[in-house]
């Protein structure tokens, strides 16, 4: 007689919402309660991978030979390695910490915790993102596609600093409005494979249609003025950088924490917080 196996009852398929944001306040309880060391080094290596990714999309922005559609398209797929290392492999991003919020909403940790874990956070991605510009400008990666790879990084720059403060806030909203969904549905993941796809569509939207990223801004601004400083062309200046960082951070805040975070916390969480 032929057996048939039936499914593993280990297997329960898609998490619903609900259960996405009782994950997503346990998911920030653990990440409030990591030490400080710990939080500072994953935040670090998050910065670095984020600027890995921005690293391989400046790769295709570099062809001139593509097309304005297939650029955005591609080198939004291949900014896509920076959130699919931070989810599979394990890091602190602050724009995927935005969702921390729902934990002080929840009653689990304070807002004075979560504030100063977003700070560490913030400043690790900093010096992550920092120290991956310097180590790419000491490796002359910048002269790749003989020299192009330099001129698009600096092009970048260049077209973000022009970007008056209220655009840059309103695409740092719309940014992280895509990337906290990104790491709200790869906290439903069960595999690599669900990591990779939870964060690909959402992270090419984001950079195929020139959306804001804090942490990509924190490599690619003082990349161009590292470049700058070691003889390349271009407008690139402290005082455009830090207007940049200002209003990419604060819009990701807000798209992040309240379009995402609160959101999902009012619609599945607060009846629960009330009893």
């Amino acid at each position: 007689m032929k057996v048939t196996e039936k499914p593993s009852s280990s297997y329960s398929g898609a998490m619903t919402p609900a259960s996405m944001e009782r994950k997503n306040e346990r998911v920030a309880e653990t990440k409030a309660s990591t030490d400080v060391a710990s939080s500072l080094a994953l935040s670090v290596m998050a910065g670095a991978f984020i600027s890995l990714g921005a690293t391989f999309m400046l790769v295709v922005k570099s062809d001139a030979t593509l097309g304005f559609a297939a650029t955005q398209l591609l080198g939004g797929f291949s900014f896509t390695l920076g959130l699919f290392l931070i989810l599979a492999a394990g890091a602190e991003l602050f724009t995927g910490n935005c969702l921390m919020v729902m934990g002080p909403l929840a009653g689990r940790f304070s807002w004075g915790r979560l504030l100063s874990s977003w700070a560490l956070v913030l400043a690790g991605n900093l010096v992550g993102a920092v120290l991956a510009a310097a180590l790419l400008a000491a490796a002359g990666v910048a002269s790749a596609n003989g020299g192009a790879l330099g001129e698009a990084a600096v092009a970048v720059a260049e077209g973000k600093v022009a970007l008056g403060w209220g655009v840059t806030f309103a695409r740092g909203v719309l940014c992280n409005l895509l990337v906290c969904l990104a790491v709200w549905i790869g906290h439903a993941a069960t595999s690599v494979t669900d990591k990779f796809f939870s964060a690909l569509l959402p992270v090419m939207a984001f950079m195929a249609c020139g959306f804001e990223h804090c942490v990509a801004n924190m490599f690619f601004l003082p990349y161009a003025l590292m470049l700058q400083a070691l003889g390349a062309p271009g407008g690139v200046d402290l005082a455009g950088a830090a207007s940049n960082l200002s209003a990419a951070t604060l819009g990701n805040l807000v798209g992040g924490a309240l379009l995402v975070g609160v959101s999902y916390w009012f619609v599945y969480g607060r009846d629960r917080a009330r009893g």
